[in-house]
């Protein structure tokens, strides 16, 4: 390695020896019990809440894969994702975030998401729990294999080692991390990370716009490549096996505007959708010492997230205009953050922007490692397995599962040429669409039944995966994200059944009354 390497390298690990001071920190505390382990014991301040609910959710694709998708086909594609994320950001935390406080309390002190579903439909034999948690085991296991991905990209990028080596690395890292302080680590270390999150990105844009010659130059330059700076249309690369061609002077070539159509567009919006069904935002809401405090949280997670996804498009777009044939391929594309840090900045502020992606995606997998242990060892374990299972047997049994999931995910993101924008969108549908509509009803619509709750999640999880592999490939109308269809096909099922199974019970349609009112 390099000197400038080395320095870079020197960086990082002082920033990951903090975060493992702050796991060892909160370790004793959160091996008190298994509520503290996996809610914090409900304690978390609205700066925290705020700010770790929002690490947690963008992730890596945040500095890597938004990016990588501004800088390969401009504007459209990122703008219309942002935004739809960015409204979706508010309206969860405007509509959902107090209820579901209020509501999980209410509905058994539910720490998981499973435990809330399953105690608001005062379930016995534990089908809506069982469903939930495996749906969360599934598509955790895929978002925790793209944090691996992004983590063997960067390593891989930096230092030069095999891709496979670099991404099993982090992938310990995270795991070691994850083990020791549970969820209140997690929380709090989530604040740092997205600190440093907003710093990297915005000083890489600033730093770029410079190093391009200035606002002008870069418009000038995004604007002369067809369908790349457009709401409407989007830029096409001209491939050959995959990969960008270059033309005789060696710039980039690219053909002529493609469509960017309204269907397209509700589609892309479509994202926001997800956060309704976020396991790793909704937990937040649960955790927040009171509700009270869920509008200044608001607050800061709206003003965080506009900043951080307007930083992340600008640097793809503006990335383009410096390294113009640098990244010849999808896949490549999302390493414009890494590129533009190691040759914009001195090596030991690099190593600092640099610490803002292994931020995000430090942030993001313990997240799903641990909701994704939680769900199977507190809601399948501890709920129908063995019910009269202690702390320490629920403890055991969450860090094996963690163990398994991690391992799972490690497989998946073998592939050195995984797209991490296109793994990060399959399971973030997912999760959407399997519960973010019977969030909502349950939520709000009383009349809601039990057997409505697993028609919607079943019909939206399934749908996701009909869409993805069935449907979406036939093109045309069908090309659209599958999360849209999903989520609209499980809000149908939900009325549906719900409407031909009979009214809920009134116990369980008086503790819908009382949640409405109810302050904590």
């Amino acid at each position: 390695m390099s000197g400038a390497t080395i320095e870079i390298f020197i960086t990082m690990c002082a920033y990951m020896a903090l975060v493992i001071g702050i796991g060892l920190y909160f370790s004793k505390r959160a091996n008190e019990s298994s509520e503290n382990y996996f809610l914090g014991g409900r304690s978390l301040g609205p700066w925290i809440t705020a700010m770790s609910a929002e690490a947690s959710d963008m992730s890596g694709w945040l500095l890597m894969g938004l990016p990588g998708v501004a800088y390969w086909s401009g504007l459209s594609d990122a703008v219309w994702t942002a935004i739809g994320l960015a409204v979706g950001t508010y309206i969860n935390w405007l509509i959902v975030a107090k209820r579901l406080r209020q509501y999980s309390h209410i509905a058994g002190d539910s720490i998981t998401i499973p435990d809330y579903f399953s105690n608001r439909f005062k379930e016995e034999n534990k089908v809506i729990m069982t469903i939930a948690a495996l749906f969360i085991l599934i598509f955790f296991t895929v978002y925790a294999s793209s944090c691996f991905v992004t983590c063997g990209k960067l390593f891989s990028t930096l230092f030069g080692f095999k891709y496979q080596t670099m991404m099993i690395a982090g992938a310990v890292f995270v795991i070691v991390y994850t083990f020791l302080g549970g969820f209140l680590a997690e929380s709090a270390s989530d604040f740092m990370q997205s600190i440093v999150m907003i710093i990297a990105l915005c000083a890489v844009v600033i730093s770029g716009v410079a190093a391009a010659g200035g606002l002008g130059v870069v418009l000038d330059n995004v604007k002369a490549i067809p369908g790349f700076f457009e709401f409407f249309g989007i830029a096409k690369p001209t491939l050959a096996d995959g990969a960008q061609q270059l033309g005789a002077a060696g710039e980039p070539l690219f053909g002529d505007t493609g469509n960017y159509g309204f269907l397209t567009i509700l589609s892309t919006l479509s994202w926001g959708l997800g956060y309704f069904g976020m396991p790793q935002v909704l937990l937040r809401f649960m955790a927040i010492r009171k509700s009270s405090e869920l509008k200044k949280s608001r607050r800061i997670a709206t003003t965080w997230c506009v900043i951080s996804l307007s930083a992340a498009v600008a640097i793809g777009l503006v990335g383009r205009v410096i390294f113009p044939s640098s990244l010849l391929t999808a896949g490549a594309a999302e390493r414009i953050f890494i590129l533009m840090s190691q040759q914009l900045f001195p090596p030991v502020f690099a190593g600092l922007v640099m610490a803002g992606i292994l931020a995000a995606t430090i942030s993001s997998s313990d997240s799903y490692l641990l909701i994704a242990a939680s769900a199977f060892s507190k809601n399948i374990y501890q709920g129908i397995l063995k019910k009269d299972a202690s702390d320490r047997q629920v403890m055991m049994v969450s860090r094996i599962i963690l163990l398994t999931i991690a391992f799972l995910g490690i497989l998946i993101a073998l592939d050195e040429n995984s797209v991490i924008f296109t793994v990060v969108a399959f399971a973030w549908a997912g999760f959407g669409a399997t519960f973010g509509p019977i969030m909502l009803f349950s939520l709000f619509w009383k009349r809601t039944t039990r057997a409505g709750a697993i028609a919607g999640m079943l019909t939206g999880g399934g749908m996701v995966f009909i869409w993805k592999l069935i449907i979406k490939p036939m093109g045309g109308v069908f090309g659209i994200y599958e999360l849209m269809p999903a989520f609209i096909c499980s809000c149908i099922a939900i009325v549906l059944v719900s409407v031909l199974s009979g009214q809920p019970s009134q116990a369980i349609q008086d503790e819908f009354e009382q949640a409405k009112t109810f302050e904590c």
